[in-house]
């Protein structure tokens, strides 16, 4: 293909050059996109609260509009959803993208605009691919179909002109027809809501396509990679598509999950790039296949602020731009966007690994950690930890929790871990040694609470029985692409309750 992809490559100049523009010109780019966002809303019900008109800097900005979470703003969601225009983003807003935390019941309906969708969500995407094609000039992608393993509930409708559900169904609901035929499945079956009879559908259907790309969580591909080599009676992914190169993935860390996918694809020409894609908005791309960092890209409709974590739950907190980061530090970040999201706290955590350019890795959620004795792990550690006793025992694992286990009158405290293995540890007290010892390595805190065993004991491994962390999902119904298992948390709930399903027999 190599026409095409100079075809491709002349059409993609003129956005890489872009790219490079606000890799160098960071704090221009992103003063210039907040002053476009508050311009653009400044006749809106939330403008005119604030006075938007008046705003002329980024201090103005952030002394005039407060940090919020989704509590604060759901009443003008509410109304919006309800038809009034002019809320918080200028005309009507018609998409809602549903996304709930993983363990609360309550959803959130996060606003898509048109801007969102063709200035973020969309370029983002085109941007993806306009980076692999830079970064591998001789590539076939394009001879080929791209396989998403998106989320599974359809487009439902609120009223007559309000529609809510995944935001893959939102996306996919609008992208031009042409897409259809670099794609596959059909819409049909990409959206479905039973996600058993989903994987029958969408191996069919996949089986003779020639797919040369992935996109999806890594977890739940996983699950379809092997129904796929089960249906099919073959050893890896390559005897079925041949001309499989590139897996672009999200949602979770990719590390625990790296060597299961180099066995499912044994190929040195596979290619895999992580990419920040939220409800809330398309936000980094790995442009480097040497780092796991991700580029943040500072252009598509969203200004970017970060609260120092030790900051965090503070009424009026510190905010930083990307003019005043540092590296190396754990921040939550914040957004106002094309979508009438402002000051809007995302819930994930980030640090910065560069600042020329402003490259970011993502490193929990503000509620999924684990404090119970001072020891501050978050999610980088544990995968971290996880990835590091995997490689010394030679185990691979599916899915895994933490949570603590209180000091009691006899006993100090602990963490323990229930971890579902693909394949256990030959010597699960070599796991358990090494996983406890990366912590004590990357987490000071840590390492400070297991001094001598005075504070924390070691951590206590739980082995969990096939399938518990798919039952649980199953039984919360949040089977399909967008879901995810909490990695950490702070209290017993989740893993009392695993606990218990972990007495039951497994599903099929």
């Amino acid at each position: 293909m190599p026409i095409l992809n100079s075809i491709i490559s002349l059409v993609n100049m003129r956005r890489l050059s872009q790219i490079d523009h606000f890799k160098t010109n960071p704090e221009d780019v992103q003063k210039g996109q907040l002053m476009d966002l508050v311009k653009k809303a400044s006749a809106t019900q939330y403008g005119k609260k604030y006075n938007f008109d008046s705003i002329k800097t980024i201090k103005d900005f952030q002394e005039r509009v407060p940090v919020q979470k989704y509590e604060q703003m759901e009443h003008l969601v509410d109304i919006i959803k309800r038809g009034e225009k002019n809320v918080l983003w200028p005309g009507e807003l018609k998409w809602f993208a549903k996304s709930s935390g993983t363990t609360e019941s309550k959803s959130k309906f996060i606003p898509v605009s048109k801007e969102a969708l063709e200035d973020c969500h969309f370029r983002g995407g085109k941007d993806v691919l306009a980076i692999y094609n830079d970064l591998y000039p001789e590539n076939d992608i394009f001879k080929g179909k791209g396989l998403t393993l998106g989320g599974s509930q359809q487009l439902s409708q609120y009223n007559s002109d309000t529609f809510y559900g995944d935001l893959s169904a939102i996306l996919i609901g609008n992208l031009p027809f042409w897409v259809n035929f670099i794609r596959t499945p059909d819409q049909s079956i990409a959206l479905m809501d039973k996600w058993e009879e989903k994987l029958i559908k969408m191996t069919e259907a996949t089986l003779n396509e020639n797919v040369t790309s992935l996109t999806g969580v890594p977890s739940w591909f996983l699950v379809l990679i092997k129904h796929l080599l089960e249906h099919t009676g073959k050893k890896n992914l390559l005897e079925i598509w041949p001309n499989l190169e590139l897996f672009i993935h999200g949602g979770i860390n990719f590390g625990p999950y790296r060597e299961q996918y180099k066995k499912l694809i044994p190929s040195d020409k596979m290619h895999y790039m992580e990419t920040y894609n939220a409800s809330e908005g398309f936000f980094a791309i790995q442009d480097d296949p040497a780092s796991s960092s991700m580029l943040l890209m500072l252009d598509y409709g969203i200004f970017y602020e970060f609260i120092p974590m030790e900051e965090w739950g503070k009424d009026y907190p510190k905010a930083l731009t990307i003019a005043d980061v540092e590296l190396n530090t754990n921040y939550a970040i914040v957004i106002s966007t094309n979508a009438g999201l402002w000051r809007y706290a995302v819930g994930d955590t980030v640090q910065f690994s560069s600042k020329h350019p402003h490259k970011i890795l993502i490193t929990g959620r503000t509620k999924h950690f684990i404090n119970a004795f001072g020891e501050e792990i978050i999610i980088d550690n544990s995968d971290k930890a996880i990835d590091h006793a995997c490689s010394i025992s030679g185990a691979i694992i599916k899915e895994y929790t933490a949570a603590p286990m209180y000091m009691s009158t006899e006993e100090k405290g602990r963490h323990q871990w229930m971890i579902e293995f693909e394949k256990e540890p030959d010597d699960i007290n070599l796991f358990s040694a090494e996983l406890d010892k990366k912590l004590q390595e990357i987490n000071s805190d840590y390492e400070a609470k297991r001094y001598k065993d005075i504070t924390l004991e070691p951590p206590k491994i739980q082995i969990a029985r096939k399938n518990l962390f798919f039952d649980w999902l199953k039984k919360h119904g949040k089977l399909g692409g967008q879901n995810k298992v909490p990695r950490l948390s702070n209290n017993r709930d989740l893993m009392d309750e695993l606990i218990e399903i972990n007495k039951s027999e497994p599903s099929n």
